[in-house]
C-alpha cells in the first residue's frame, strides 16, 4: 500500500511505503530516487514493513521491493505497472 500526503505550498509529497510479509526477515524498497540502492525499511510489531520518503511533486518514479535480498516484487496498489528494460515490470507512482 503507498499513501502520499500533499502539503499545500510545499515542493514535495511525504509517500509512505507499506509492505505486509510475515515471512520476511527484511523488506528494502529501490526506486529512481534514490538510483536504485537498496533502503531498508522499518517493521511494525504487526509484520508491516514501512518507510517514508518526500517525493518531488510533478514527477513520476519507478520503484520494487526487495525481499530478504532475493525477492523482487511490485506494489499492486501502485499507480501504474511499467515495463523496464528486464523484461518484468517495475511500479510506478504519480506524485
Amino acid at each position: 500500500m503507498v499513501t502520499k500526503s500533499y502539503q499545500e505550498g510545499k515542493e514535495t509529497c511525504v509517500v509512505t511505503f507499506y509492505v505486509r510479509k510475515d515471512d520476511a526477515q527484511s523488506v528494502e524498497i529501490v526506486g529512481e530516487w534514490n538510483d536504485w540502492k537498496p533502503e531498508a525499511m522499518k517493521r511494525k510489531k504487526d509484520g508491516t514493513f514501512w518507510i517514508s520518503k518526500h517525493l518531488k511533486k510533478g514527477r513520476s518514479y519507478r520503484f520494487k521491493y526487495l525481499i530478504d535480498g532475493h525477492l523482487w516484487e511490485n506494489e499492486m496498489e501502485a499507480d501504474q505497472q511499467v515495463p523496464n528494460p528486464f523484461g518484468t515490470t517495475d511500479s510506478l507512482i504519480n506524485i
